[in-house]
């Protein structure tokens, strides 16, 4: 299936500032292997070795949150606009 990934800019690392790649995938750990052969080492980042997300990794397909698509099982679509997004946290040190 032909999708469309929007590349967030903490992932844009990996990619050498590309914001947007077509690509061809089945299902989730389809598009990790897929991305990781286009752009070496962002598998890393977004994935264990099995495929699986890593627990600060978001996935939206067409807006919806996969996990409630049906996860990694999820079938997509042609056409399918997909948007990886990685948790970002802060704090806060200590006052001086």
């Amino acid at each position: 299936m032909a999708i469309t990934l929007r590349i967030p800019p903490p992932l844009r690392k990996f990619t050498g500032g590309v914001e947007l790649t077509e690509m061809e995938a089945t299902h989730l750990p389809d598009l990790f292997e897929n991305l990781e052969k286009q752009f070496p080492g962002i598998k890393k980042a977004l994935c264990s070795e099995d495929g699986t997300p890593h627990r600060f990794v978001n996935v939206y397909v067409n807006d919806e949150d996969i996990r409630f698509l049906g996860g990694a099982a999820y079938k997509f679509q042609d056409g399918d606009e997909v948007l990886l997004i990685p948790a970002i946290a802060g704090g806060c040190g200590t006052a001086s």
